[in-house]
């Protein structure tokens, strides 16, 4: 889907720079932004580099597991489906542990594996539960204390104060985080959403057809 999106714009912007005469301009500004996309790339490596190194250290200190620790009560509110001891709710608590600690590259492994444990406690599969909803909703808003790759972009970028964006992100992702995790609630407790309606729905029009 996403191919095909990006494919049509590309296809769009090659006829209209045809037909308004603009070719030139399409193939001058390609070539300049790609140059832009390599000198950010490069400019981030050693930024990355720090801010990554100084996650590790956090990592390896216990401070994810530490802060696991303490959303364990927070997450058995919000995940009453999942028993407290099973996998699914280890994986998604070192998820966003690692999501708050601007921890990408650790995050995303636990996610699958959430996904993949919370799959387990699905009696239907193939449709998504209120589990694996609120989990996807808080993982997309996920609070951030410490925006590592935003200020890795900015100071690749030549900001005169790259880490000045932490407060907003920290008050933009919790408004965020709190907005999904309020949406996820509400709309798991109406009918339409729920996911007996959709099984009910699916059966209805199997024996229609």
């Amino acid at each position: 889907m996403i191919n095909g999106i990006w494919l049509g714009l590309i296809v769009i912007g090659v006829v209209v720079a045809i037909f308004t005469g603009n070719v030139q301009a399409v193939t001058d500004a390609s070539i300049n932004f790609a140059n832009t996309a390599v000198e950010i790339a490069i400019g981030l490596i050693g930024i990355m580099t720090l801010w990554l190194g100084i996650m590790a250290i956090a990592e390896k200190a216990g401070l994810i597991k530490g802060l696991a620790k303490g959303l364990s009560p927070i997450m058995k509110r919000l995940f009453p489906d999942v028993p407290a001891d099973h996998p699914a709710m280890g994986a998604m608590i070192m998820n966003i542990a690692a999501n708050i600690l601007g921890l990408g590259n650790a995050a995303t492994p636990f996610g699958l594996k959430a996904m993949e444990e919370l799959d387990t406690l699905n009696e239907h599969k193939g449709v998504a539960t209120n589990a694996m909803v609120m989990f996807l909703a808080i993982n997309t808003s996920s609070v951030t204390l410490l925006p590592a790759t935003v200020i890795g972009l900015r100071a690749a970028a030549g900001s005169a104060n790259a880490t000045e964006v932490i407060g907003p992100v920290i008050l933009a992702t919790t408004i965020s985080t709190v907005s999904a995790i309020i949406l996820a609630k509400l709309f798991g407790k109406m009918k339409r959403y729920r996911i007996e309606n959709y099984i009910e729905k699916s059966e209805s029009e199997s024996v229609e057809g």
